[in-house]
């Protein structure tokens, strides 16, 4: 810490007003600087305070890359295991699917009970440790995550969270046992479309590539935006100079008189600024850039989901399967909508990159707001985000399904989005009852996948493993490549399983708009497959059968 100091008595003290030969320390609220301007005690606390703040941020940010350099390969390789689980999860979905997802179940629930387990076992160890009955209130924010590890309320309040996520899964997976059967029964058929349309698995790679290139057009235009203006360069100076902090040309720097008065006084540059005549609009033209990478995002995420509801499509939609599908549905369904559908595609993004950038600019204004006492625009603001975070999912939902339609019959984006709205409108029961459920048994395949190779990780990284104990890297917070192995992991599994969710999305229209078209008859027969057929059928009489009952 850095503070004002002057010599008295041969030794360096804070620059506090000498008078008469006493140190005024008790009671003085005001001091003297080495410039003799008159300051207040205070001010030396404060800077203090954010002395420390910005040096404890700048050793826990060195602490941070030293652990990345140590253990990134580590990292890598706990992502690949992630990958190589998703995958050959994703290849036993194709054979094993029933049996799969029950097992996918259980072993969910022995993760989350384990970890229970571990909460309770840690918390029965803290007993009686001196210091671990202290609150976490009483410690406040601690760099050192190990520091809330020797706490026994952190414990409990792990074990808390996951019994309370433990009981709600299995009250789900009681209430929503049959309808579990007809989303396995859907899951099947996608796993023999995934299993016609291999490529699908790796198709994500290319989304996330046209989005690398996104961000990295916007992070380049951005940077060329912030350094378009002037470069300012201002006069620095370890000693006292009156020339320090004002503006200066390195050109002519060396000539001038302030090298004489201050020999040892520099022209380094500052910032970028100066007032051109773009420059008050530059703050416009970074807006505009942002909302360019927004719609850019957007569209090369419908593009993919488009280009995998066409190749799934063709699948439902072949009469003999596999015989009447195209040789390769992927390249031949993203053919077709780069050749027929990009408006309908880019309309759609248009929309939801407004809705985006509108919620942007809500959380900006809520930030600046922050220290406002104006309690009627906080709540008017909080309500709009609220409105805005709810239209943006209705409208990510919306083009999603508008998308399998414009796959199925290449109409536009606004006659698609109205006939799946009404299908979807027309089919509610079906969708509360295949499709969510299914998106909540997938979902419970991700946790399984990131539960895995995050007790692996933690097992590894804090050295528990005995037989590759010396292997672990010795870390400052084993935290950081443990978080970065989860979020890593869930980003993988999130990549495979949106395959199977957008298989199952379309499938799943395509099942209502094949009982609204055909009747089963010889003149008009199903397309749907012989299995899929039987067990929905069956069970959607059974759901219908009970809905008319009750009401």
């Amino acid at each position: 810490m850095l503070t004002p100091s002057k010599p008295f008595t041969r030794r360096c003290f804070p620059a506090i007003n000498v008078k008469k030969g006493v140190v005024m320390v008790g009671n003085a609220t005001t001091f003297y600087d080495g410039d003799q301007k008159q300051r207040n005690v205070t001010d030396l606390v404060e800077g203090a305070k954010k002395a420390n703040v910005v040096l404890e941020a700048r050793q826990v940010a060195m602490k941070i890359f030293e652990d990345y350099t140590v253990s990134w390969y580590w990292i890598i390789i706990g992502l690949v295991i992630a990958m190589l689980i998703s995958l050959i999860f994703v290849v036993l979905l194709r054979f094993l699917a029933g049996i799969m997802i029950w097992v996918m179940i259980v072993l969910l629930i022995a993760v989350m009970g384990y970890g229970i387990f571990h909460c309770y076992m840690e918390y029965a160890r803290l007993k009686g440790t001196a210091g671990s009955d202290v609150k976490l209130t009483e410690i406040g924010f601690q760099s050192d995550v190990r520091v809330y590890l020797h706490l026994r309320q952190t414990w409990l309040a792990f074990m808390i969270i996951l019994c309370i996520m433990e009981v709600v899964i299995i009250l789900l997976l009681i209430f929503l046992r049959k309808r579990i059967l007809i989303a396995i029964a859907l899951i099947k058929e996608a796993s023999r479309a995934v299993g016609q349309v291999m490529c699908s698995l790796v198709f994500p790679l290319f989304t996330f590539l046209l989005l690398c290139l996104c961000i990295a057009y916007w992070a380049i235009t951005a940077v060329f935006l912030s350094t378009s203006n002037e470069a300012v360069y201002k006069v620095f100076n370890e000693t006292v100079c009156d020339y320090a902090g004002k503006t200066c040309d390195p050109e002519t720097f060396n000539v001038t008189n302030v090298t004489r008065l201050c020999p040892d006084a520099t022209c380094q540059f500052a910032f970028y600024g100066g007032e051109t005549y773009y420059h008050k609009y530059l703050i416009v033209f970074q807006v505009y850039n942002f909302f360019m990478f927004l719609w850019l995002a957007n569209f090369a995420i419908a593009l993919g989901q488009v280009t995998l509801a066409g190749a799934f499509a063709s699948y439902y939609w072949a009469f003999k399967k596999p015989d009447d599908m195209p040789a390769f549905p992927i390249f031949s369904s993203l053919g077709r909508a780069l050749r027929y559908h990009t408006g309908s595609l880019a309309f759609g993004s248009l929309i939801l990159a407004i809705v985006q950038l509108i919620r942007v600019m809500l959380e900006y204004l809520d930030h600046k707001l922050k220290g406002a006492d104006n309690t009627f625009a906080r709540f008017l603001l909080c309500c709009l985000k609220c409105c805005f975070w709810c239209l943006e999912k209705f409208i990510k939902f919306l083009n999603r399904n508008a998308y399998i339609m414009i796959a199925i019959y290449g109409t536009n984006f606004c006659t698609s989005a109205r006939n799946a709205f009404f299908l979807l409108m027309r089919n509610i029961i079906r969708v509360a009852v295949l499709d969510k459920v299914t998106d909540f048994l997938l979902f419970l395949g991700k946790l399984l996948v990131v539960g895995c190779v995050g007790i692996l990780a933690f097992f590894f990284f804090t050295q528990r493993i005995r037989i590759i104990q010396d292997t672990a890297p010795t870390l400052n917070y084993y935290w950081v490549p443990i978080l970065t192995v989860v979020i890593g992991s869930y980003l993988i599994a999130h990549g495979f399983f949106s395959v199977y969710g957008m298989c199952v999305d379309t499938l799943f229209l395509c099942f209502c708009e094949d009982l609204e078209r055909n009747d089963g008859s010889l003149e008009r027969p199903y397309y749907m497959s012989p299995e899929l057929s039987h067990i929905l059928w069956k069970k959607d009489a059974e759901l219908l059968k009970s809905s008319e009952s009750q009401s």
